[in-house]
């Protein structure tokens, strides 16, 4: 079974950042393709960036493009979001995803079958 701990949620002023980190006990990390997504209160959960298996295979939502970067360390077992340029409209719990058969690509669509996290929060506000 996967476990994640995730970290790095807090209230953030606007245009302010944050990084959030999510450790996956996970028997081969590499293998799974990572992603974040957010759920804003009175919202569906959506997609915000994921990294596939390969170093190159990154993908964001067009709302955080160019402000929000995810990274992964096979080595740890991490995967990590800095958020830059924060604004009021990015407060959202942030969940981290695991999936061990779909692409990176893919989970910009779902559906999703794999692991979620527990969730950390995100506030944008003054």
């Amino acid at each position: 079974q996967v476990q994640f701990v995730e970290s790095g949620g807090d209230l953030v002023q606007p245009g302010g950042s944050l990084r959030l980190s999510c450790a996956a006990s996970i028997g081969d990390f590499s293998t799974y393709a990572m992603g974040w997504f957010r759920q804003a209160p009175g919202k569906e959960r959506e997609f915000v960036a994921s990294f596939g298996r390969g170093p190159r295979d990154i993908h964001y939502a067009d709302s955080v493009k160019g402000r929000f970067t995810i990274s992964r360390d096979n080595a740890k077992s991490t995967v990590a979001l800095q958020l830059s340029s924060l604004k009021p409209e990015d407060t959202a719990d942030y969940y981290c995803y695991a999936d061990r058969v779909m692409t990176a690509l893919a989970l910009k669509r779902g559906p999703y079958s794999g692991s979620w996290g527990q969730g950390t929060q995100v506030t944008v506000s003054s």
